[in-house]
């Protein structure tokens, strides 16, 4: 699904954490998909410091279009796809934290969708990379839904339980090309029909 060639295979961990080095895929100057690696947390042009105080790593995406943090990557068009085998989710079904991987039933890896920016210093010239991973709500979807711990003070519909996006091949273009409501047409949870998931063996 995504090919990286030869040429080009730059190092990051088996396994990427918040705030770590991963992959993303996005558009380059020669409108090709170009593979880059940064730091898993959107760090803003407007920052200070390639270091935020306060958690990058995941975009609600009804709040992308406002939310300074990601406003100016949504508003200018820098969409990412983040390539994995699988991600991690907490499951609270038992009222405690069991951690299930979620991987795709035709053996691909995910793509999903994501915000990159390039944050510059300009006292020193340092260049950082950085992306964030969008969510959706997913209160009515039957896997996803029974993912992260419940808020016992709202009603079992107000959760507003979150998802990852899933960009399926034959929409990469439109996600990465296509205009702002193109790319609104594509936020929805993974299609249950794609989902193998269970506890963390």
């Amino acid at each position: 699904m995504w090919h990286i060639g030869r040429h080009n295979q730059p190092k990051w961990a088996k396994e990427v954490f918040p705030r770590a080095l991963g992959p993303f895929l996005r558009l380059g100057q020669s409108d090709a998909l170009d593979l880059v690696v940064g730091t898993w947390g959107l760090v803003p042009s407007w920052s200070q410091t390639p270091v935020l105080k306060y958690s990058t790593c995941n975009c609600r995406s009804e709040e992308a279009a406002a939310k300074p943090t990601f406003r100016d990557a949504w508003r200018n068009g820098q969409r990412c796809i983040i390539p994995a085998l699988s991600f991690d989710e907490p499951c609270w079904d038992t009222g405690k934290n069991v951690w299930w991987r979620f991987r795709r039933l035709d053996g691909q890896p995910w793509g999903l969708a994501g915000l990159w920016n390039t944050w510059i210093d300009h006292a020193t010239g340092e260049v950082v990379e950085s992306y964030t991973m969008l969510t959706v709500n997913a209160d009515d979807h039957p896997i996803m839904n029974r993912m992260h711990k419940p808020d016992p003070k709202l009603a079992l519909d107000q959760q507003d339980k979150r998802s990852v996006v899933v960009i399926e091949t034959a929409y990469v273009d439109q996600w990465l090309r296509g205009n702002t409501k193109e790319a609104t047409e594509l936020l929805a949870p993974p299609p249950v029909e794609l989902i193998e998931g269970g506890p963390e063996g």
